[in-house]
C-alpha cells in the first residue's frame, strides 16, 4: 500500500550532509519526494512509496548520516499523490 509522509527533522542536521545522504537513501529505497533545509536550522522532507519502505526511511531519518545529531522527527501522514517521479533536493 502506498504511503506519503511529510517529516521535519530537528537537531544538528545542516552542514552534515543530511540532505545528500537522505537523497541517496531514498533513491536506494525507491522512494519519491524531496528534501530541503529549513530556515530554522532543521531539514524537511516528503517521502512517498510503499508503506514498509517509508517506515524504513523514517527510521533512518531518526539517525541520519554519521555527523548528524537528530533530536526530533515530526511525522505528518498525507494522502499519496503520485506527483513525484523521483527524489530530489529542493532549495
Amino acid at each position: 500500500m502506498k504511503k506519503q509522509v511529510h517529516v521535519i527533522i530537528s537537531g544538528k542536521v545542516q552542514g552534515v550532509w543530511y540532505r545528500a545522504s537522505t537523497k541517496k537513501m531514498a533513491t536506494t529505497l525507491g522512494l519519491s519526494g524531496w528534501v530541503k533545509n529549513r530556515s530554522d536550522g532543521g531539514v524537511e522532507a516528503l517521502f512517498e512509496g510503499e508503506e514498509d519502505v517509508v517506515q524504513r526511511m523514517i527510521a533512518w531519518c531518526k539517525q541520519g548520516p554519521p555527523l548528524a545529531q537528530v533530536t526530533e522527527v515530526k511525522i505528518m501522514n498525507k494522502q499519496p499523490t503520485g506527483e513525484f517521479k523521483e527524489f530530489s533536493i529542493s532549495c
